[in-house]
């Protein structure tokens, strides 16, 4: 009994550090990914480096709602393989305890990764993700002209080519104005005038040109007619939001920004099948079902490590990185299937774990039984193919 203790503690203790180190690099991994996104709104839109700091702040906790599951069973993972290069699982044997010692440190630290990742699906990721649309709403109506630059063919705005020769932003004026209209599909409409004002509504995040004096002239390709219209004033409404990613006045909050009292009250909203209804379930069911998948991702990397032999690791990386995708993979399908209204919405969000979960039992009994996996052989096979490399024929 007190060298079971001391087994499981030692082996805890040695889960902590890939941990740390796992959390850091899959967050800085999904970072850079942000950073294209980034670097766009400072170059395109002048968004200030505060709000971006504080944008990237508030995506940081469903950021790590991902990462923590991940790093739940790499440490795991890479923990266990050291144990068994090392020869100490052999040495565990040989001391006549079962493999199933390692069971309770590699369930403990899944469970403390549970607590922790539905602490922030549960509280934090909701405050992140409210935060996070009315900063994208502030950000918008106090730049409404943003997408505005002189000289430049501006194709930004969706369906819309826009080019300004002169800017005067005291005066909210503009000069030589040329404009291709291409949201109707039936007719494209060309608009030139040589001079305008800027009508900003910063409460719709619309902007509105008032044009004076200038010519529209219209092309029907289908009918093969064109014609000009000579006008005095002319108003042209251009949607910001949808320019800088379908931004919107949060009156009606994204079901990922809701606390579990509101997600309730948004599924009472609409009748039983509804899409929306749907929505909201398996929102509601993946803010446990995430977390869940820290036990069943440290279930699952815990054989795979121990069926690692101490001259080839790969496979069994290659294994976990594998199962790890296939989890996501069937949380994507769940999504798709579950808003269409296939599937339940507790099923699409439970799958997976419930996929996993089979698995990992599975290879955990083959495991302490000495058996090899054969999925495992496979991969080992694989492995010592792409290694070896193929010689071409002569």
């Amino acid at each position: 009994m007190i060298a079971g203790k001391t087994i499981n503690r030692y082996v805890f203790r040695e889960m902590l550090a890939p941990f740390g180190l796992c959390i850091l690099f899959f967050s800085l991994l999904f970072l850079m990914a942000e950073m294209i996104r980034v670097v766009n709104w400072i170059v395109n839109y002048d968004v200030s480096f505060g709000s971006i700091c504080a944008a990237i702040l508030f995506a940081v906790p469903n950021l790590l709602t991902f990462v923590l599951p991940m790093s739940v069973m790499t440490a795991v993972l890479l923990t266990v393989l050291r144990l068994s290069t090392d020869n100490e699982i052999m040495a565990l044997k040989s001391c006549g305890l079962s493999i199933y010692q390692l069971l309770p440190p590699a369930l403990l630290f899944g469970s403390i990764g549970a607590l922790a990742t539905m602490a922030l699906t549960l509280f934090v990721a909701p405050w992140g993700k409210g935060s996070l649309e009315n900063l994208a709403y502030r950000v918008a109506a106090s730049n409404v002209s943003i997408g505005l630059r002189e000289r430049i063919f501006n194709d930004r705005f969706e369906n819309l080519i826009l080019f300004v020769n002169q800017i005067d932003h005291r005066q909210q004026t503009i000069e030589d104005i040329f404009i291709e209209d291409k949201r109707n599909p039936e007719a494209v409409v060309t608009v030139v005038a040589p001079r305008g004002r800027i009508l900003a509504n910063r409460e719709k995040l619309r902007l509105q040109l008032q044009l004076f004096d200038g010519t529209i002239y219209q092309t029907n390709v289908a009918e093969r007619t064109s014609n000009a219209i000579y006008f005095h004033t002319y108003h042209l409404n251009i949607d910001v939001g949808d320019m800088i990613g379908g931004v919107e006045k949060p009156s009606f909050r994204h079901r990922d920004a809701l606390n579990l009292k509101e997600l309730q009250e948004r599924i009472d909203i609409f009748p039983e099948n509804h899409p929306n209804r749907n929505k909201a379930r398996m929102s509601l069911h993946s803010r446990f079902a995430i977390p869940a998948a820290c036990i069943v991702l440290a279930l699952l990397a815990l054989p795979l490590g121990i069926q690692a032999r101490a001259t080839e690791p790969f496979p069994s990386m290659l294994l976990a990185l594998f199962f790890f995708l296939l989890y996501y993979l069937l949380l994507s399908a769940g999504y798709t299937f579950g808003e269409r209204g296939h599937i339940p919405a507790a099923a699409s969000m439970w799958l997976p774990n419930a996929v996993l979960s089979i698995v990992g039992a599975y290879f955990m009994i083959q495991t302490a039984r000495e058996k090899s996996l054969v999925i495992s052989v496979v991969m080992r096979l694989l492995s010592s193919l792409t290694t070896s490399g193929f010689r071409p024929d002569r």
